[in-house]
């Protein structure tokens, strides 16, 4: 049965994408059995492993519309341990359809937990927001991965997710733990991002992962190529450091 990981932070431009894209093509190096699931109607996860909206037929609001389409909606990616349910621009009206349906926190369970035997890891890249997408996502999952930015205001919104994650173990889903703040964009030669892990390591000493992302430009052209870094530079820094946070993963479970 596979682990569901869910990628998640409400503030945008924190690495979220980059690190669903990147640990999932990680966990596929190693030959485990990947599939990402795309909840952002940018579809930047989908784009990032080559596969375009143009391209597809049903993608993951279709899903979430009829959770019995889910095998269909599986895309295959340029390598062999990875796949994609995509998403769309129609993944905006989503929300605005599961407000009236009863138990609206639970169709995308409905939908993955029919696949979940056929994969060792699902990884579920959320939208920049804590919308009934995220909580969908929450209530599929079993570990939430929190990507921060090491910027002055990176501590300023993980408050609200924390919130959001507590009251979703509470009420809806109690098998949900945290797995790890991921710091991302992290320079050793800034000041700033030097005190923000201190500060970070402060607050989450036990929840703070070891492995911390490069700001590496590699990691931002990647995308535009439709390849994770490891199909663009596999020598980057940025690749190898999501290779060590893959390898950390697998040895580490997530925490109450």
């Amino acid at each position: 049965m596979s682990r569901i990981i869910i990628v998640a932070n409400q503030k945008g431009g924190v690495g979220k994408t980059t690190t669903s894209i990147n640990l999932a093509a990680s966990l596929a190096v190693m030959e485990k059995k990947v599939l990402v699931v795309d909840l952002d109607p940018q579809a930047n996860a989908s784009s990032g492993l080559g596969v375009y909206p143009e391209d597809t037929r049903l993608s993951s609001y279709h899903v979430l519309s009829d959770p019995s389409c889910s095998a269909e909606a599986v895309h295959s990616t340029s390598m062999s341990f990875l796949s994609i349910i995509p998403s769309s621009q129609d993944l905006v009206a989503a929300e605005l359809e599961l407000v009236s349906k009863p138990a609206r926190e639970y169709f995308l369970r409905d939908a993955i937990m029919p696949l979940r035997d056929d994969y060792d890891f699902v990884v579920v890249d959320c939208p920049p927001s804590l919308g009934l997408l995220t909580l969908n996502a929450m209530c599929l999952g079993e570990e939430v991965l929190v990507p921060l930015q090491c910027e002055y205001f990176a501590l300023e919104g993980i408050a609200r997710l924390l919130q959001t994650y507590g009251l979703v173990r509470r009420r809806l889903n109690p098998d949900i733990r945290l797995l790890g703040v991921l710091l991302t964009m992290y320079d050793g030669r800034n000041r700033l991002s030097r005190q923000v892990k201190n500060d970070i390591r402060k607050t989450f000493p036990q929840h703070l992962l070891e492995t911390i992302i490069p700001r590496n430009i590699r990691l931002s052209e990647a995308p535009s190529f439709g390849k994770p870094v490891l199909g663009y530079d596999i020598h980057s820094k940025g690749a190898e450091a999501y290779l060590q946070l893959a390898r950390e993963i697998v040895s580490r479970h997530a925490q109450a």
